[in-house]
């Protein structure tokens, strides 16, 4: 561990952030490698932000994997959408994912524009669930709706959290 006081060393927070069930929590287990956030097609299962820490010999990187973002109708969707757009003032950098078999709506604006206020941090696009895409074209379409007329993203993965497909990338 003489590494981690060698100035070389790497450490920081990524934020995972996106309206729920578009697979936040599956992307931080695979990347962890272990069932460290609950899985479920039910969507609000995760409640407060979770973190996983990552650790290689070269840096250690915390994920805070956060609660799906939506209008909120009560005061738990309150609540579960401040510890959200709270897990962004902790960040060195943040990952917005997307669902590609899903249209762009109103929650993705909602959460755009809460991210065009955030000022020198990295923001990533993942759009997930690549492995549900049959046609190529409709991939490419999902990807545009999110690029044009939106934020100017540090870059735009395509991935699968499930099958783990570009994750690694």
């Amino acid at each position: 561990m003489e590494n981690i006081l060698d100035n070389e060393y790497k450490s920081g927070f990524v934020a995972i952030i996106g309206r729920p069930n578009v697979g936040k929590s599956t992307l931080l287990n695979y990347i962890i490698g272990q069932k460290v956030a609950i899985i479920s097609s039910k969507a609000q299962t995760t409640r407060n932000k979770i973190a996983g820490i990552y650790t290689t010999e070269e840096a250690q990187v915390v994920f805070l994997d956060t609660p799906g973002i939506h209008k909120p109708y009560n005061s738990l969707d309150e609540y579960m959408e401040k510890a959200s757009f709270g897990a962004l003032n902790e960040a060195d950098a943040v990952w917005f994912v997307v669902d590609a078999t899903e249209k762009r709506g109103g929650g993705d604006n909602f959460i755009i524009e809460r991210l065009k206020k955030i000022k020198n941090t990295p923001i990533y696009l993942l759009v997930n669930k690549i492995d549900l895409i049959k046609k190529k074209n409709d991939l490419f379409q999902a990807i545009s709706s999110y690029t044009v007329d939106s934020l100017d993203w540090s870059e735009v993965y395509p991935i699968s959290a499930k099958s783990g497909e570009q994750v690694n990338a």
